[in-house]
């Protein structure tokens, strides 16, 4: 299994970004799949989670903001941020689980300045 995310840049406070996380394995589509990020001196964080079935969680400090959603057909899963604070900047990573185990992209950096 591979995941590459892309899409992380640098944002003023305020502004938009779109993550993707492309997924090799063809069991996608029954895929648990998620958003974390980690600031720099913090642990790994949930940001947004969709089940295989469409089902979204999203962490309190970015909901109404973030959307996550996901193509079955492109193997591909993203994040919609908006309203982008300071507090976003973090490397953004892509998880995926499937058949029980739980994969990682190697993360893209986003960066909000204020």
């Amino acid at each position: 299994v591979q995941l590459v995310e892309s899409g992380g840049g640098l944002v003023q406070a305020g502004g938009s970004l779109r993550l993707s996380c492309a997924a090799s394995e063809t069991g996608f589509s029954d895929s648990d799949m998620a958003w974390y990020r980690q600031a720099p001196g913090k642990q790994r964080e949930f940001v947004a989670r969709v089940t295989s079935g469409g089902f979204a969680v999203y962490e309190d400090s970015v909901k109404g903001r973030f959307t996550i959603s996901r193509d079955n057909a492109k193997n591909t899963l993203w994040l919609q941020m908006g309203s982008l604070k300071p507090e976003d900047t973090a490397v953004y990573y892509c998880r995926q689980i499937i058949q029980g185990s739980v994969y990682w992209g190697q993360g893209t950096q986003v960066t909000v300045s204020s």
